[in-house]
């Protein structure tokens, strides 16, 4: 399980106390795409995203990867050995979605952090709780068989964790190609361009430098869902 936070100031600060000043959490970079741990990686470090957006999946047998969630700016990550109180490998596969920036600690460090700031455990689990309603959201997406509607699903859901309002609608705040968002929703770039297409003939959408703007999500929900 991992965690996201609305808000986007305390949970920063208090994870870039990890460790004190002899061993702060130090900020990686990953380009889109790059993948940040692997199913059955040793859980070793925690980490903090401050920029960007990471894609959680998991890989079964047939070799289907199946997206579970998204996770925004001010997300905590790769906490299940904190959950389980056990060492254990990585359930998920974590890939950066867009260019990501993110702090990453010891998980010990982590574990020394939650005993001394009882905030940190409130923080994390307010989290947590968020990222537990956004894989029930992605779930119920995958459950479409109609690309369409699953399209939609996912468009709304980034509407909900990553969306701005502006005079327009809502726009998406992520540089989203229909390559990523193929890969998100078990579809094809060829299939996400022509539904993208069909929507912005629609009206519903309109798509400038990448990102997208729904116009009405409560009309695409009842008109596409």
């Amino acid at each position: 399980m991992e965690a996201s936070l609305s808000q986007d100031k305390p949970l920063a600060t208090v994870f870039r106390r990890i460790g004190g000043s002899a061993y702060p959490p130090f900020v990686e970079a990953f380009e889109r795409g790059k993948t940040i741990f692997f199913p059955g990686d040793p859980a070793e470090r925690v980490y903090f995203l401050l920029k960007g957006a990471v894609k959680l999946s998991r890989v079964y047998e047939a070799g289907e990867e199946i997206t579970v969630a998204l996770l925004r700016e001010n997300s905590v990550f790769g906490v299940l050995s904190l959950i389980t109180g056990q060492r254990s490998d990585r359930f998920y596969h974590a890939v950066a979605f867009t260019r990501v920036e993110l702090l990453s600690a010891p998980i010990e460090q982590v574990e020394q952090a939650l005993k001394r700031e009882p905030e940190l455990s409130i923080l994390m689990l307010q989290g947590l709780s968020s990222r537990i309603l956004q894989t029930e959201m992605m779930i119920e997406t995958l459950a479409h068989r109609d690309m369409g509607s699953r399209l939609v699903s996912f468009l709304l859901i980034l509407c909900r964790d990553f969306g701005i309002p502006t005079s327009e609608g809502i726009r998406i705040d992520l540089k989203l190609s229909h390559q990523a968002i193929a890969e998100a929703i078990g579809s094809t770039r060829v299939t996400v361009t022509r539904l993208l297409g069909d929507l912005r003939q629609e009206e519903m959408i309109s798509i400038y430098k990448k990102k997208i703007t729904v116009h009405n999500p409560v009309a695409l929900s009842q008109q596409f869902t």
